[in-house]
């Protein structure tokens, strides 16, 4: 839906792993370094992984070793690969293109992290 389409959340156990996927319009995926967002209740929505262009990737301190972003040039996709979960993951997480105050932000998915 919209210039972003994110699937692939749920639930999975501490220590699990899931993938989540955002299909991209066209144009807007060639131009923008793409990322992943989230927001938990009550915090601040932030940015924390990006993939440029060029396919080079940033991540926040607190993803980073656990989280990998990659995108798929053929298909207009952007993914995100999570591995080693934690309760602390738990948010609803957003597919985003730009960067700054012009950045795209998705419907967001819900990820919940629990035993």
């Amino acid at each position: 839906q919209g210039l972003l389409a994110e699937s692939g959340g749920g639930l999975v156990q501490p220590g699990g792993s899931l993938k989540l996927s955002c299909v991209v319009k066209a144009s807007v995926f060639r131009s923008n370094t793409l990322g992943w967002g989230r927001q938990a209740p009550g915090e601040q929505r932030d940015v924390v992984a990006r993939i440029t262009i060029e396919d080079t990737t940033t991540y926040a301190d607190s993803v980073k070793g656990r989280f990998a972003i990659s995108r798929d040039w053929d298909k207009s996709t952007v993914y995100l690969e999570m591995n080693n979960l934690n309760p602390e993951d738990t948010a609803v997480y957003y597919c985003t293109a730009g960067v700054g105050p012009g950045t795209y932000w998705g419907q967001g998915i819900q990820v919940t992290v629990s035993s």
